[in-house]
């Protein structure tokens, strides 16, 4: 056993794409206080009479697309990468992986890891960029699990790398093999967020006038939105794109009132602006799964070509690649093999 563990932490998945298994998920997901930030008799009625009835069979059927002969990418990639670490970093380090809604679950993989006393637990959740309803998340369940220790155990958490320059590489080098320059447009699509979840990050500048998409604000460390604009600037700089061959969007909106611009609208207006072969990228998202596969790869590559584009290329997520974990174990401080 070696002196420190580390924790990666994604978001989960459904044991499997039957009904029954992706109503469990949703409702475990969509229950938690910092994803819908709802007082908790208005959150209950929300998710369980309104969104999770109304959303499981449709969940299933694009959880049945996702779903390969291994089992959910999400949870497949997440595997391999710590397969790959633990290679990597032998004795020095010993490595988990663990889901924040679903198997395996961050409770009982934190528990075990705690109970073995390490020198160091390290909690590195698989989200470059700080955002309250994933990364803090993650670290409210550790540290209330830790709290109620006899022992609590050293830890350390990893909050956000977006700006790290490894993980910069690594999107830069898997971006290079798609070879940008072919195509007329490169589109950096984030997950979205309800504005309201942003601004209570800054409450006294609002989205609108804050400037992030210009440059990183002194208010912008923790916003999320002004890390993703940055995200975008720090890979365009590394790629060397010209101003106007590339811009940021955000998916998978559930209201009108998340961020903006959304990534379908910009592939429309990319469509009719006359571009005809466009990159998509989703750094958000170092593993691929139903955000990036299905409704970039799939849902959005036909409303693009549908449009008159004739070709979005998805460029996969960083997955467990060579440039991917050399960035975590940078980012962790783990010496490699």
């Amino acid at each position: 056993m070696g002196s420190k563990a580390l924790i990666l932490v994604n978001t989960g998945t459904p044991d499997s794409p039957a009904v029954a298994d992706v109503r469990k998920f949703l409702s475990r997901f969509l229950s938690d206080a910092r994803v819908i930030d709802l007082p908790w008799l208005a959150r209950k009625i929300l998710v369980n009479l309104i969104i999770v009835p109304f959303r499981a069979r449709r969940s299933a059927a694009l959880y049945r697309q996702l779903w390969t002969d291994e089992g959910s990418p999400l949870l497949v990639n997440l595997e391999k990468l710590v397969a790959v670490l633990r290679a990597e970093t032998g004795e020095s380090c010993d490595v988990f992986g663990a889901m924040r809604y679903g198997n395996p679950s961050l409770e009982k993989v934190f528990r075990e890891v705690a109970d073995s006393r390490y020198d160091e637990i390290i909690i590195l959740p698989l989200y470059p960029h700080y955002a309250s309803s994933t990364t803090g998340s993650v670290h409210e369940l550790v540290m209330r699990m830790a709290g109620r220790m006899n022992v609590v155990p050293p830890l350390r958490f990893i909050n956000q790398y977006y700006s790290e320059s490894s993980f910069i590489d690594a999107w830069a080098e898997n971006l290079l093999r798609h070879d940008p320059g072919r195509h007329d447009h490169l589109l950096f699509s984030y997950h979205g967020l309800p504005l309201r979840q942003v601004e209570k990050v800054h409450p006294e500048v609002s989205c609108g006038s804050c400037g992030c998409t210009d440059g990183m604000p002194e208010h912008g460390k923790y916003c999320y939105r002004a890390a993703c604009y940055e995200t975008t600037r720090l890979i365009a700089a590394r790629l060397g794109l010209k101003e106007g061959t590339y811009s940021t969007a955000f998916q998978s909106r559930l209201t009108g009132k998340w961020l903006s611009p959304f990534t379908d609208q910009v592939l429309l207006n990319l469509a009719a602006a006359g571009k005809k072969r466009v990159l998509i990228a989703a750094p958000s998202f170092t593993a691929d799964c139903l955000e990036t596969v299905i409704e970039l790869g799939h849902e959005n590559k036909s409303l693009f070509e549908g449009a008159g584009g004739k070709e979005l290329t998805l460029a996969g997520s960083l997955n467990f690649s060579p440039a991917w974990t050399k960035a975590i174990a940078e980012t962790a401080g783990l010496k490699k093999n």
